[in-house]
């Protein structure tokens, strides 16, 4: 593809396809023109480094997670869509958890959530620093929720740009944590001695869990502060 008819939109979804397959490791000028049917060179007369395209390519999935009405929701309801959407959209992209601790991740698609989420703690009761504060924790959880399987998949996608035994080692990953687990009682009781029985992955009661137990120190906060504005729903706000 010559370079005049190549978008920046265009490099930038191709580059979301390459990081959801390999990462940001395998992200490279070379591999996104092999995606593009384009010359590597190309790339730079609409992105100035790989940098500025993770970046770019970030805020660009963060355009992905619909955000609530609070005309037609209430504040918990919609903290807890903001969360779940944020959440889901890290499960989709892996690399994203790598991106935000290594870049800045900025621009009009994360401005867009992160103003709708002070709205909605505004909305709340909070007030100022307070609601930075609320939308700040909530985020951190998010995040944190997402780490692990966001490790894992980044992981997976290291050994195959090695070029390595995915299955193997991960029977070899699984032998060396049970040999460790056996140390310590209540990790031995939780233990997985094979492949086939292989711990999960925190799963999606896990997410509601945490989300329940920050929505519950969030409201309790308010009412604490004369703010009680609970409402009759669910223990995420669904």
């Amino acid at each position: 593809m010559p370079r005049d008819t190549l978008t920046r939109e265009q490099i930038v979804r191709a580059a979301v396809a390459v990081l959801d397959a390999e990462g940001v490791g395998g992200l490279n000028m070379r591999r996104l023109g092999a995606q593009l049917g384009a010359a590597a060179t190309a790339m730079y007369w609409h992105v100035k480094s790989k940098d500025e395209l993770v970046v770019l390519a970030a805020d660009h999935v963060w355009d992905e997670i619909e955000l609530p009405d609070l005309d037609e929701v209430g504040w918990r309801a919609a903290a807890a869509a903001l969360a779940s959407g944020a959440h889901d959209m890290l499960g989709r992209h892996f690399w994203m958890v790598t991106a935000m601790s290594t870049h800045l991740i900025h621009g009009p698609n994360k401005a867009r959530y992160d103003d709708r989420c002070l709205a909605v703690y505004e909305a709340a009761g909070f007030s100022g620093p307070d609601a930075d504060q609320a939308a700040a924790t909530m985020i951190m959880f998010v995040i944190g929720a997402a780490q692990g399987e966001a490790a894992e998949l980044a992981w997976r996608a290291r050994l195959r740009r090695a070029g390595a035994d995915e299955e193997q080692e991960l029977r070899e990953t699984i032998a060396r944590i049970g040999e460790i687990a056996q140390r310590y009682p209540r990790l031995r009781a939780r233990s997985t001695p094979s492949v086939e029985a292989a711990p999960s992955l925190p799963d999606e009661a896990t997410f509601e869990f945490g989300l329940g137990a920050i929505l519950d120190g969030l409201e309790a906060r308010l009412a604490a502060n004369g703010h009680n504005r609970s409402q009759p729903e669910s223990p995420t706000g669904r």
